[in-house]
């Protein structure tokens, strides 16, 4: 395998689907009454809804990443916690709209990616 991560939206959908780790993947395929499949590429479909929105905010020019998510995430305000949340109803409805599945089931799925997404983009940020 290279190096070079050739495809970083894919790489970002791998560690998120790490972060939720099986249990996570298992409760989103009850949500959507799928398989774990089912599940995957619906998380899948998802970090993609947030990957540009994530990525903007994960790296301003002129402030550091590392922390940006913050502990206790949405409660606290952090920085990228705030701007995924707000940007929630919107991926819901694209991703609704793409899946053609029900908006309330998507937006769960949603709201249970989202911290994964910031773990994710956290941890990648700590690194040297």
């Amino acid at each position: 395998m290279s190096e070079v991560d050739e495809n970083p939206l894919t790489s970002l959908q791998d560690d998120v689907l790490d972060e939720l780790g099986d249990d996570r993947i298992g409760e989103v395929a009850g949500l959507l009454g799928t398989d774990e499949a089912g599940a995957r590429q619906m998380i899948c479909t998802t970090v993609s809804a947030l990957s540009d929105k994530a990525e903007t905010v994960a790296t301003p020019h002129d402030a550091p990443l590392t922390g940006v998510a913050t502990v206790g995430g949405f409660a606290t305000g952090g920085l990228m916690a705030g701007a995924l949340a707000e940007e929630a109803e919107r991926v819901s409805a694209a991703v609704a709209h793409r899946t053609g599945l029900p908006p309330g089931p998507v937006s769960r799925v949603v709201e249970t990616v989202i911290p994964a997404v910031l773990a994710t983009l956290t941890k990648r940020a700590a690194k040297p």
